[in-house]
């Protein structure tokens, strides 16, 4: 049975004209995908044009990939095709990123030496999505910077937190993955947290303005560092210590600057492990951790401490 010469031909026709099987069809028609009308005999009978017409896009999308909620969609006309390609498109963006992360971990493992094998098989398996150990960073300066407010921290977070790269190599998908163990330190979390605030943090008074302060700071110090400029006396250094003591409600003096070394963790090779995974993983920029030490180094070496 093929064209019943009222524009209506049977599934096998169907199937012929769409390039499509008699038992795709027949699971289209019970998905609701596709209707058919029974004949005087029982047999499913379709709609030549609209019939043809639908399953045609319905072949080229599942080409793409596409489901068959978002195919129902596009034909019900819920959402256009523009939307749904756009969907699947964001996804497989999320898929490609997490399949390049394993294969970059796997590789990772596979190239290690047999001494550093079972090391770096027990840091990668901590670290297995980039997307979460992104998040263990975030957090992580959440906690240090609290409780300055979280739309303060936005431009922060972008220009010192790497993201994960999204075709990472073996070297940054290591780094990655060192980076997120370092925040899970036991005890990190307290010496950073002493390094940004310095001494008795409980003093400040203003703890947001003191951010403020220092954030620009660090901003106008990058230069310096960048030019390799040795950490020195001068206009930064004042600001630095003007900026805790005026958050403190105290005024800058000899002691104070004493105070602003006491119990320093600038020196902790945990920090310093840190910022220089960050400056691999961000190539050229220079970020906080630098421009903080330059102001610290400048303090310790125009500070006496033997008062």
């Amino acid at each position: 049975m093929g064209d019943t010469g009222e524009g209506l031909v049977s599934i096998g026709e169907l199937a012929r004209r769409s390039g499509l099987s008699v038992r795709t069809i027949r699971f289209y028609c019970d998905e609701g995908i596709l209707e058919s009308r029974r004949s005087a005999g029982g047999h499913r009978m379709f709609d030549s044009a609209s019939a043809t017409e639908r399953l045609v896009l319905v072949r080229r999308l599942r080409a793409l990939g596409l489901g068959l909620g978002s195919i129902s969609a596009v034909l019900r006309g819920e959402r256009s095709i523009e939307e749904v390609v756009a969907a699947e498109s964001a996804r497989l963006d999320v898929e490609f990123r997490a399949l390049a992360w394993r294969r970059a971990s796997v590789r990772a493992v596979e190239n290690a030496g047999p001494a550093q094998r079972a090391e770096r098989l027990a840091l990668l398996a901590a670290a297995q999505d980039g997307g979460a150990a992104h998040d263990c960073l975030v957090r992580f300066w959440q906690r240090i910077l609290a409780p300055v407010p979280r739309s303060d921290l936005d431009i922060w977070l972008y220009w010192n937190v790497p993201e994960p790269p999204a075709d990472p190599s073996v070297d940054e998908v290591v780094a990655y993955a060192e980076l997120a163990a370092l925040v899970d330190t036991p005890g990190l979390n307290s010496a950073v947290r002493q390094q940004y605030w310095r001494h008795r943090p409980e003093s400040i008074r203003d703890r947001r303005g003191l951010y403020a302060d220092v954030g620009e700071l660090l901003t106008d110090v990058v230069p310096l560092v960048s030019a390799g400029v040795p950490p020195r006396a001068g206009i930064e250094l004042d600001r630095f210590v003007n900026a805790h003591a005026g958050a403190r409600g105290e005024s800058d003096s000899p002691r104070f600057r004493t105070q602003l070394l006491t119990d320093a963790t600038d020196t902790d090779h945990r920090i310093h492990r840190y910022w220089a995974l960050t400056g691999q993983l961000l190539g050229p920029r220079v970020t906080v951790g630098p421009t903080h030490h330059w102001l610290y180094d400048a303090l310790v070496r125009t500070t006496d401490t033997s008062e």
